[in-house]
């Protein structure tokens, strides 16, 4: 009983955090448009997500972003890898 309580909660927090990847692709492709708005979305999901899901992020981003904002991406993701020295 107590270990399918946690494998229930290991996987539903696995389910949430790949939401969460999933709803920050979304939302970056919809302000894509606007530089300020770009970087702010980009910022704010480097906060709140985990490192792997940030690193699963950055190669989405260079992938589908880097042609229209290399320099906000290499800017966030050079003060993210600062912050985690």
């Amino acid at each position: 009983m107590f270990f399918s309580l946690i494998f229930s909660i290991l996987e539903t927090d696995f389910k949430t955090r790949k939401h969460m990847l999933e709803y920050t692709k979304t939302v970056l492709k919809k302000v894509s448009f606007d530089k300020e708005l770009f970087n702010k979305e980009l910022n704010k999901s480097i906060k709140w997500l985990e490192e792997n899901d940030i690193i699963k992020l950055k190669q989405w981003v260079v992938e589908n972003f880097y042609h229209l904002h290399k320099d906000i991406i290499n800017s966030v993701f050079l003060e993210y890898e600062l912050k985690a020295v």
